[in-house]
């Protein structure tokens, strides 16, 4: 992924002609990680991928330049349907239930093991911001999330509340195995109407599963060397 970041900047210091922009933010987000994500697959492997090439490279351009002749084309129309991409991550972790939970429901703590949260402020006990790093210097998301259902040692839910840039939902449970933790993280995020469809869940579920992958494993190794 490193030589594909680096791609990007060098592509971002060149002149290039102005091009409108059609594209929101966050849909210029959602394209260049997840247009990086598939183009490193493609490229990866020994058998190359054409299809993932391919799509990463358009998906790339779109988001980089903030422009898709689509939209151009139809007036920006949208077919006002979203689809889901839920993604559902299960580990154990060598630490006792009261740690693990107490952990995890100090919302401040998740950006030490979250790569791609900068920051989670409370604004209450059950209600945060949460701002992530945008991909390629375009700009930054962010959105207030509410805990919804707070079983302690048992289960943490939340949502997104209403006009936020991404809407998602999400619930961790845990369930104490001896001296251990087991941890099941369940969340579903909605594609945003610019990109809407079966297709585009499809799209971006790999990047959104690999990212709840990672901050899983992340957990368990932070928890696990402290």
């Amino acid at each position: 992924m490193e030589n594909i970041s680096t791609s990007i900047k060098n592509i971002q210091k060149q002149n290039l002609p102005k091009i409108k922009n059609n594209v929101s933010a966050i849909e210029r987000i959602l394209m260049v990680t997840s247009g990086s994500y598939l183009l490193y697959q493609g490229l990866s492997k020994e058998d190359k991928s054409i299809g993932k090439i391919g799509t990463g490279g358009a998906m790339l351009l779109r988001g980089l330049s903030g422009y898709c002749p689509v939209y151009d084309a139809v007036d920006h129309i949208k077919d006002g349907k979203t689809s889901n991409i839920n993604i559902r991550v299960h580990s154990v972790i060598d630490k006792p239930i009261s740690e693990v939970y107490t952990f995890w429901r100090d919302f401040e703590n998740l950006p030490k093991f979250m790569n791609h949260i900068e920051s989670v402020k409370p604004i209450n006990y059950n209600i945060s911001k949460w701002t992530a790093k945008g991909p390629a210097g375009i700009g930054k998301l962010s959105w207030i999330a509410e805990v919804i259902k707070d079983e302690k040692e048992k289960q943490i839910s939340w949502k997104s509340l209403p006009e936020s840039s991404i809407t998602n939902v999400g619930k961790i449970t845990f369930k104490s195995k001896g001296k251990a933790t087991e941890i099941d993280v369940t969340i579903s995020y909605q594609a945003p109407l610019g990109i809407a469809g079966e297709s585009a869940a499809q799209l971006l579920n790999p990047y959104f599963e690999k990212l709840v992958n990672d901050d899983v494993t992340n957990f368990k190794t932070y928890l696990e060397s402290h």
